[in-house]
Formats: C-alpha cells, sequence, structure tokens
C-alpha cells in the first residue's frame, strides 16, 4: 500500500489560513479607548448590581416556634413587620360533620388534618389525607417594606361562626383591627366539599403586585392499601384544562408539566383524593410529581410527593380567590354531586371507547346490582350476564375454530403435497378457504370484538370504589389481593415479581384460563411455518396471569375465574349440541361446488401470488 504523505500543497493552505486568523485577531484588537470605555461600563453595572442586592434582599423570617420565649416571639414579629399585629398563638379550630373532619391550625391558617369519618383503612384505622406535616398549603408575596413572606410562617386568628347549618370558619393574619389577610372556609352538612375563599381587606400597598404572588400546595401521599405498589399504581396527580380537557401526570415515575387555563388540580391517592377547584381558572399551575415507592414493603408509609404553584395576581391591589376544597373518597355516587366541577373526571375509566363503556355501562350496572346483591354475587351476576350477552360472538368464534377443523385433513394433505415449495402451499390452501367459504381470520375478528369488553373491565376494578373492604369467601377486601398464604422473607426474583404471598382467585383464574386454551388454543391450531408456538402460548398466558394478578384487585381475579368458567360451558353446549361437524363438513363440500365470485382484493392477491409463482419457476427477480 502506496503511504500517504502531506503534500506542499497543504502545508501551504494551513499557513495561509493562520496567517489570515492572525491578521483578523490584530485588526479587530479593542483600542485603548474602547477598553477604558468597557471597564467603565462594567463598573457601573457591578454597581448597579450591589444597589439591587441591598434593596430586595429579602428580610428572612424565623418562625416563633417557642411562644413562650417573649425574645423569640418579638423577634419573630419585628421579623414579618405590620403582620405582627396578630399576636401569636397556638392551637386548632375543628369542622366537622357526618363524613369530614379538618382541623385548621393557627400556625397558616392551613388544614393540618383531614379525616374520612366514616372510612378505614386496610389495618383498621381511620383514613386520612392530611395529617403529621404531610401537606401544606401557602401563599408567598412580598409587602413594600420589601419582606419576602410565606404565610405558613404566620400566625391568623381564628373566628367560628354559623351560616344556617353551615359551620364558617374565618382565619385572619392582620396588621390593624380592620386590615387583613382572610382565609375563610364554609363547610356544609355530610358533604365533603368545604367553600374556601382567599382575600385580602386594607392591604392595597401592603401586598406589591409587581413581584410574584405564589400559591403553593404540597402533599405527600399517605398509604391506605395492602400493597403500597398496587396503590401506588393509581396514585397520580389529575387535573382539568383549557375548559374540559383531562389529563395527568404519569403514575410510574417521576414527572412535571405547566398548564394553562387549570379549572381543578386533583392528588387522587387510589380511592380518595384531595382537590383544589376554582371558580375562575388559573391562568397557570406548575405542577411535578415525585415517585416515593421503589418495592413491596409493609415499612412503606407514603406513595407520591406532589407539588403544585400557582402565581396569583392582586384585584384593585387585593387578593381575592373564590376556591373549593375536596376530601374525600373517589366514588363517582359522590363526586356527581358537584356538577359545576364535574368533578367524577378524576376517576380513570380508561381512553376512548374503553373508558365509555366502563364509565356509563358496567359501573352503572354493577351499582344497580350491588344495591341488593353481596359484592362477591354481584360481580358473579355481572359476569354471567355479560357472557351471556357475548355467547353469539363466542358461538362464531367456535363455528370458525369448526370449520377449520374440519378442513385440517386437506390442509395437512397440501403441506405434505407442496412441503417443498411454500408459496404453491400457501396459494393452493387459501384456494381451497375460497373454495369451502371459510375464512381463517373469521375466528379472530370475534376475540377483537371482545376487547373493549375486557379492557374495560380490567379498569373498571382495580378504580371501582364500590369493591373496597368489600368481602367475598376468603377474600376480605375484593378491592385488593386475596392472599391464603403470606411470608416474610425476601426471595430473590420471586418477591420482586410475584410478592411474598399467594392469592388464590389468580390460581383459579389460571387454571380456567390453561383449560380454555386447551378447548381452544390447543386442539384446533395446529403448528404452522412462521406462525408463533400455539402450545407455548397455552402455557405462558395462565402463568403470566397468576403472576400479574397475584397483586391485583381479587374482583378481577373472580371475573376471569366466573367468565372463563362461564366460557367453556358455552363451548361445551355448542360443541355437543348446537354444532354438527357432519353437517358443517357436508356445508363445506357443497361450497366447493359452488363457483366462488372473487372481490378485487381476492383477485389482487391470486393475481400476486400467481406472478410470485410464475417468476420463481422462470428463475427472474
Amino acid at each position: 500500500m502506496e503511504e500517504k504523505k502531506l503534500d506542499i500543497n497543504s502545508i501551504i493552505g494551513f499557513v495561509l489560513i493562520f496567517g489570515i486568523l492572525i491578521f483578523m485577531f490584530y485588526q479587530n484588537r479593542p483600542t485603548p479607548e474602547e477598553l477604558e470605555a468597557e471597564k467603565a461600563k462594567q463598573e457601573q453595572v457591578e454597581a448597579q448590581k450591589s444597589a439591587e442586592q441591598n434593596v430586595q434582599s429579602p428580610t428572612t423570617v424565623t418562625p416563633a416556634n417557642n411562644l413562650q420565649d417573649s425574645t423569640a416571639v418579638a423577634n419573630y414579629q419585628s421579623a414579618i413587620g405590620a403582620f405582627g399585629f396578630t399576636k401569636p398563638s397556638d392551637g386548632n379550630t375543628t369542622l366537622a360533620n357526618d363524613v369530614l373532619q379538618l382541623k385548621v391550625n393557627n400556625k397558616g391558617g392551613q388544614i393540618v388534618e383531614a379525616k374520612m369519618v366514616q372510612f378505614n383503612t386496610y389495618d383498621s384505622i381511620p383514613v386520612y389525607l392530611v395529617k403529621d406535616g404531610n401537606a401544606s398549603f401557602g401563599l408567598t408575596f412580598t409587602t413594600s417594606d420589601n419582606r419576602t413572606l410565606n404565610t405558613n410562617d404566620l400566625y391568623f386568628e381564628p373566628s367560628l361562626t354559623n351560616n344556617g347549618d353551615n359551620q364558617v370558619l374565618s382565619m385572619k393574619a392582620k396588621i390593624a383591627t380592620n386590615e387583613f389577610l382572610e382565609y375563610r372556609y364554609e363547610m356544609k352538612p355530610d358533604d365533603y366539599m368545604v367553600d374556601f375563599t382567599i382575600r385580602s381587606q386594607g392591604l392595597n400597598g401592603v401586598i406589591k403586585g409587581d413581584k410574584p404572588i405564589a400559591l403553593e400546595w404540597f402533599l405527600k401521599g399517605i398509604r391506605h392499601s395492602k400493597s403500597v405498589k398496587y396503590e401506588n399504581r393509581y396514585t397520580e396527580m389529575m387535573y382539568n384544562y383549557e375548559d374540559g380537557k383531562i389529563d395527568y401526570l404519569s403514575a410510574n415515575g417521576d414527572d412535571d408539566d405547566i398548564e394553562e387555563d387549570v379549572q381543578w388540580l386533583s392528588l387522587k391517592q387510589h380511592f380518595f383524593t384531595s382537590i383544589l377547584a376554582t371558580k375562575k381558572n388559573f391562568k397557570t399551575a406548575e405542577i411535578r410529581s415525585i415517585n416515593l415507592v421503589e418495592e413491596e414493603s409493609k415499612d412503606v408509609k407514603f406513595t407520591k410527593d406532589f407539588d403544585v404553584s400557582i402565581p396569583l395576581a392582586l384585584e384593585g391591589g387585593e387578593l381575592s380567590e373564590n376556591l373549593n376544597w375536596y376530601y374525600g373518597p373517589t366514588d363517582i355516587a359522590v363526586l356527581k354531586k358537584h356538577d359545576q366541577y364535574e368533578l367524577e373526571d378524576t376517576i380513570y375509566w380508561g381512553w376512548g371507547i374503553f373508558g365509555w363503556i366502563n364509565r356509563y355501562v358496567f359501573t352503572p350496572f354493577y351499582s344497580f346490582l350491588s344495591n341488593f346483591l353481596p359484592a362477591g354475587i354481584a360481580i358473579i351476576l355481572m359476569t354471567i350476564i355479560v357472557r351471556l350477552a357475548m355467547s353469539p360472538v363466542t358461538y362464531k368464534s367456535y363455528l370458525s375454530q369448526a370449520k377449520m377443523k374440519v378442513l385440517k385433513p386437506e390442509i395437512t394433505e397440501l403441506g405434505e403435497k407442496y412441503k417443498d415449495n411454500a408459496m404453491k402451499k400457501q396459494q393452493e390452501t387459501m384456494k381451497l378457504y375460497g373454495k369451502a367459504g371459510v375464512s381463517p381470520m373469521s375466528g379472530c375478528v370475534p376475540a377483537l370484538l371482545q376487547m373493549p369488553i375486557f379492557y374495560a373491565l380490567f379498569m373498571f376494578f382495580p378504580t371501582s370504589f364500590a369493591l373496597r373492604q368489600k368481602s367475598f369467601l376468603w377474600a376480605d377486601d375484593l378491592s385488593s389481593y386475596d392472599a391464603i398464604f403470606e411470608w416474610t422473607t425476601h426471595i430473590p426474583v420471586i418477591s420482586t415479581f410475584y410478592g411474598n404471598h399467594m392469592s388464590l382467585f389468580p390460581i383459579l383464574a389460571s387454571i380456567a384460563i390453561f383449560f380454555y386454551m386447551m378447548m381452544t388454543t390447543g386442539q384446533n391450531m395446529p403448528q404452522q411455518p412462521g406462525m408463533p408456538n400455539m402450545k407455548f402460548i397455552m402455557y405462558l398466558m395462565p402463568f403470566m396471569m397468576l403472576i400479574f394478578f397475584n397483586n391485583y384487585a381479587s374482583g378481577l381475579s373472580l371475573y376471569y375465574f366466573i367468565s372463563n368458567l362461564i366460557t367453556i360451558g358455552i363451548m361445551l353446549v355448542i360443541k355437543n349440541v348446537i354444532i354438527d361437524n357432519d353437517k358443517i363438513h357436508a356445508q363445506i363440500q357443497e361450497n366447493k361446488k359452488k363457483p366462488k365470485k372473487e372481490n378485487k382484493f381476492q383477485k389482487k392477491m391470486r393475481e400476486m401470488m400467481e406472478q410470485a409463482e410464475e417468476q420463481k419457476k422462470t428463475g427472474k427477480r
């Protein structure tokens, strides 16, 4: 190989380029006058920055945590300026009705405890959405004397009154007797929704409108269910924006977004949710969700961190926001009462037609049945009705399989005859199907028609509040797994994917689906070149169901178990009573005698296959 050398032209080119660059740097170097002017400009910028920092540097507020220490209280009041007018005092004020209990703390004027009166967790303690500092709510703003304050650090003066049957709690952070920032809570009887107003009076000129005013809400989801990973799968932030659009942050990992024109934000904890809604949409909202669950463990106490930041604006120099808090269940019957916000959209029904079926068919249908039947019996009856309604589709599917079974000897014969010519074999097989009036895809179409039903039910059982803590046989909660055996030792792979327990309904459902597949896939779908191994799939699907459904809602496994039993029964009736294989065979033979009219697609396919066959014979490419 000839050695490559650097020629003289290349050397000259490099020297010229270098020379040009040196000349350009020399020509464009700044003059002494320009250097002096730039130095003076830089000094002016530094002086301006220093002045701005001296003016804008906010006063650091040290909360008066020890109210018995007069020096600490005095320092705190001095740090917060005008808002030191309100005397610091410890204490909570309770708002309660038959379904919800709220505790509002003087410090921050915010809800520090939200308790569901009628619901308990899996370990029989009351359900709390807010407790022990897992949530905070406050406003951050700048005052005219350049203090950046957060209402979480301010003390509010409580006043509890009644408005008819409603309880009204006014929390005021005052700068004078009639000048204040107010949080107003109004609780109605038997309602999870609380009216919440933020307003100021006499603060025009005290709060600077040209500086950011931020509403900040933080909540850490408290665990309520046996399986924290399962609960976390349905713990997510959902929101309504741009006149009715519904979206959500990912439930599977960390996520964040900035949305415009937001009406409500729902921090959903599977079967319960905390919602902040506004009567006039928020202009923007910065939202974030952080996953806290890495593995299944009884020691995990929280599911996700939720953060919300919303900029607010002054109206005539004052704050005025009419909002609502909802602390309650994700029960459609309860959520529908608040139709001004359409809060039932906080339930994830599934997308497209699947969600429509779930929302408007299965949910009301199950609610109707559960009004007069125990939960487990209602599931079984619903399963029976669904399977009977789908039986015509099952019949079509099995009829197609029966026709394929009748043709199996002839298909096998073609396979032997053209075993060395795959193209010809495929061509003759399709010709046989055409003459017999059989479509190999006709068995798939009924299965596809059932997919929306199966998927809708797959979403219905994990998200249906009506199933929560409803027992049936050995399952104490149809919305959670039905463990019949548990262990504490972590077993690699098994504990990660299967869990530290064994659920019975998934085992029964897996056995039922195995026998169902033996009746269909195992017997009637012979292995063909290029096709998946049907026998392998017959074993794989029940195994996957066994693993996947072990941590899922036992109500879903109960449905699949009963559904497959019913389907097996229907297919046995179809096979032994309705379908006559001899009649099918005779009909196929009759079809073969009839002239078969091809449609344009079939004709095109036949011509393409014949052309390919001819090219193969002549050796053309």
